[in-house]
Formats: structure tokens, C-alpha cells, sequence
């Protein structure tokens, strides 16, 4: 079976993951884009009404744009790769996915049906109301002393820090603890899914929560 994988970016619906955040999989049976935190999708050749190239600023925004029949998913699909819209086109005929799309459905097609309820964003819906909350909590608790002009210096002090602080340690204990993992994935999702995504936040919140400290303590 020939397969055709790329790494690059996507954007799902208004869900963006930049270069190198996405992996782009197709064999005959299946084109999958997994997206880390942005989100995972899964297609059948049945569910593609088309492929075509997509350019929204030459080389660093283009790809290729996939128009699908899934109802659950987002109709905006766009895989964003450096090599020519074109050229990656052409490597996933070249795997026969294209060529099934008037074939009738198998048992396996059936199962990826089943699949396609399961993926989408990655996150159980009500870690990242709770995690938002919290952060506009801890924001608030800078901001409004200093815009009411009841500490000095700038907007942010203690409470940025602590919100950072927050976001290194949800990322960490998503990487060390599977009951952590359990708890804030949806049910069929796993470590690999987001992983990317998971080091790049603790690498960036890792570096934001050290300056700010030292900002707030200086």
C-alpha cells in the first residue's frame, strides 16, 4: 500500500497550527491531518468532493484545500506546506485515495465513520472554559489595581506570573501523568495527538513565566 506523509500546518475552521504543528497522512483508505491542539481530522475518498491548491501569501501560505461532506467537521480545511500545492496534489493520487472516492462503502469505511465522531478538537469541552476563566481571573487582579492607579510600575506583576505559572504546569503534567491526560482529553484521544503542541506551550510559557517573574520582582 503506498503511503504519502508531510509535515507542515492547518487550519481547521478558525483553528490555526503553524509549521511544524501538523502531519499530513494518506494511504488509499484514509486521508488524516493531525493538528495537535487545533484539532484532528480523518477522511474516507467518499467524503472528498475536491483537492485544490490554496495561496493565501506565495510560499508561506499556501497548501492545499480540502472541500469534504462530513456534517460534524468544519468546512474550512487547509493543509499548509512549503512544496507546491500542485506537487502534493499529485502524491496523494499517486497513493489511489482519489480513485475510491465512487467506490461503495466497506466495513473499514464504516469504521472510519465511527472515527470521524471521535476526532475534532482534542480537548474535553470544559478544560478550556475553566482554564480561560482562571486566566482572566489572575489578569484582572493585575490590570484593574493599576488602571485604578493603586500600584505603580506597569500593568503586569504577580498575577501574570501566576497564570503563566499555571499554563508550564498543566502542559508538564500533561506530559508526565496519564490520569492528568485522561482527564482533559476526550475519550479515544491520546499524548501523541497533542504532543507538539503540548512542548511548544511549556517551552514559550517556560520563557514568558521567568521574565515576567523577574520583571515583577526587580
Amino acid at each position: 500500500m503506498k503511503q504519502f506523509k508531510l509535515t507542515g500546518g492547518a487550519r481547521i475552521g478558525r483553528a490555526n497550527a503553524t509549521y511544524p504543528f501538523a502531519n499530513l497522512y494518506v494511504d488509499e483508505n484514509i486521508l488524516k491531518i493531525d493538528a495537535s491542539l487545533a484539532g484532528s481530522l480523518i477522511f474516507q475518498p467518499q467524503d472528498i468532493i475536491s483537492i485544490k491548491p490554496y495561496t493565501s501569501i506565495p510560499l508561506i501560505g499556501q497548501g492545499i484545500k480540502i472541500l469534504h461532506r462530513v456534517e460534524n467537521y468544519k468546512q474550512n480545511v487547509i493543509f499548509w506546506t512549503m512544496k507546491d500545492p500542485e506537487s502534493v496534489i499529485s502524491q496523494i493520487k499517486q497513493t489511489g485515495f482519489l480513485e475510491k472516492a465512487n467506490f461503495p462503502l466497506t466495513e473499514k469505511d464504516h469504521q472510519i465513520i465511527r472515527q470521524q465522531k471521535q476526532v475534532g478538537f482534542p480537548l474535553k469541552p470544559f478544560f478550556p472554559v475553566v482554564f480561560i476563566l482562571l486566566w482572566n481571573i489572575l489578569l484582572l487582579y493585575d490590570i484593574l489595581p493599576f488602571f485604578l492607579q493603586k500600584r505603580s510600575g506597569g500593568p503586569f506583576g504577580f498575577g501574570i506570573c501566576v497564570a503563566l505559572g499555571l499554563l508550564f504546569l498543566i502542559a508538564l503534567m500533561t506530559l508526565v501523568s496519564g490520569g492528568f491526560i485522561k482527564l482533559i482529553l476526550k475519550e479515544g484521544r491520546e499524548l501523541e495527538d497533542v504532543k507538539k503542541g503540548i512542548l511548544f506551550i511549556l517551552l514559550i510559557s517556560g520563557i514568558m513565566f521567568t521574565t515576567f517573574l523577574t520583571l515583577a520582582l526587580s
